[in-house]
């Protein structure tokens, strides 16, 4: 079941972005006077087909959501009457090529930023605070001197708000030079700086795999807690057997007192096969209830537990700073917001060339389905999150010097432009094919990792 809904949000989300992306190719293109002869969404046989316009451009729906295409009037692919060479794809000026080119990528970059001012401009910033929270012993963290209840305050001298500034800072600044200066300010007031270092290309590798991210500097920020109230008991699991109901605060696991959820997790995690008890207390009354631990899982993720999820999560006072926007600023933190998310993917991109950035983090269709089909289960708010996210790495692959992509095409174009004739047909096909074969070792890799990823 979960597989139809990652299957149903992944065409949801990429045939839309597909459609914004060729609309960009279309609206510039008949602006500019080029004859388009069909707009495809998809590939494959036409499911659904319509006519519009004096050019009776075709409008297909095709049944591969892979992407799609604007195909143009080019005499190179047959035929043009005499009355219509003027409007040839090979006609028009270089720079008009150039235009309609870019036009597919800018029309996803303006999508993103559009979703992400109307998501400020209603929701505000809500900055987390890079507070420190545990820190392993002996890790790259503690000997630099991070402590716990450090305020993350800089970094390499650049100021930072948020956790994700940090985040994002410390693997920019790791990866290129191994080294990262943070401002920190402790609990009493006092500020210092302290000095990551990363000498092991081989951790630096490993850092570059996101999911390693505490592994390899050794420190997570401060969490929220979660109270030891069950929000939801899980039908037919063993809390549900047990008795236990939503609403119910935990006092106790086999006797020894709980203060949050994570406190619950952490005595019954060892206990699988084996029964606790559990004392709660419900409308003011305390109850004991005997209760079997089991192997569960959620969502694909293992885990051992009782069947019995938390409360919602409570920051500690202070961690959280909300700012409202007004309209002109929200645009402003969008395109800023969206230049970030850009460069960021660009960086990784070239390191991931360079041999710096682990290949793990390329996602193929597997992958982006299932990133589609949780954001979306999460609410509006996170599937919106997560299209523009995915809109822009679509402006940017499409960008990317590789000359079966618009950025191959644009190069191509700027080629002819400055030196006054075309590449020529051999030139191009060899490009072609270099392009192609690229394309289709991406995709291998990102596949690769999709399956990895499925089994762990």
């Amino acid at each position: 079941m979960m597989l139809l809904w990652y299957a149903l949000w992944y065409i949801v989300a990429v045939g839309f972005l597909v459609v914004v992306h060729e609309f960009g190719h279309f609206w510039v293109a008949r602006r500019l006077g080029f004859k388009v002869l069909r707009f495809s969404v998809g590939f494959g046989k036409p499911l659904l087909r319509k006519c519009i316009g004096a050019d009776r451009t075709e409008i297909v729906l095709a049944p591969i959501p892979m992407g799609g295409y604007v195909k143009m009037l080019d005499e190179r692919e047959g035929p043009v009457a005499a009355a219509d060479l003027p409007r040839s794809y090979t006609h028009r000026p270089p720079w008009q090529r150039i235009l309609v080119l870019f036009a597919g990528p800018g029309a996803n970059i303006v999508f993103a930023i559009l979703v992400l001012w109307g998501m400020l401009w209603a929701n505000g910033v809500t900055d987390y605070k890079p507070i420190v929270g545990d820190v392993t012993v002996s890790s790259v963290a503690a000997q630099a001197g991070l402590v716990k209840g450090d305020e993350i305050t800089a970094l390499n001298g650049k100021q930072v708000t948020d956790q994700r500034d940090v985040v994002f800072g410390l693997l920019d600044s790791l990866l290129a030079r191994g080294s990262a200066t943070l401002g920190v300010r402790t609990p009493n007031g006092t500020s210092r700086a302290v000095t990551l270092t990363l000498s092991s290309p081989a951790d630096r590798r490993r850092l570059s795999d996101l999911t390693n991210l505490r592994s390899v500097l050794g420190f997570e920020f401060q969490q929220p807690t979660f109270a030891p109230v069950i929000g939801q008991v899980e039908p037919g699991e063993p809390a549900a057997k047990a008795g236990l109901e939503s609403g119910d605060r935990i006092l106790a696991v086999n006797g020894q007192p709980v203060h949050d959820f994570d406190d619950v997790a952490r005595l019954v995690s060892g206990m699988a096969g084996k029964t606790v008890a559990i004392e709660f207390r419900r409308a003011g009354v305390e109850h004991t209830a005997q209760v079997a631990v089991a192997n569960l899982e959620e969502n694909g993720r293992k885990y051992v537990g009782i069947g019995a999820l938390s409360t919602p999560e409570r920051y500690p006072p202070g961690m959280i700073v909300h700012r409202k926007l007004a309209p002109g600023a929200a645009l402003e933190a969008a395109a800023g917001e969206a230049w970030n998310l850009t460069a960021m993917q660009a960086r990784l991109i070239w390191r991931m060339v360079l041999g710096q950035v682990s290949l793990r983090n390329l996602s193929g269709p597997i992958g982006i389905a299932e990133y589609a089909g949780e954001s979306a289960q999460a609410g509006a708010a996170s599937f919106m999150s997560f299209l523009v996210l995915i809109s822009l790495a679509i402006a940017l692959f499409n960008l990317l010097p590789i000359p079966i992509l618009d950025g191959g095409q644009i190069v191509f174009q700027a080629v002819e432009w400055v030196k006054g004739s075309p590449l020529s047909e051999r030139t191009q096909a060899f490009g072609q094919q270099v392009g192609i074969a690229l394309l289709v070792l991406l995709l291998g890799v990102a596949l690769f990792n999709d399956v990895s990823r499925q089994f762990g």
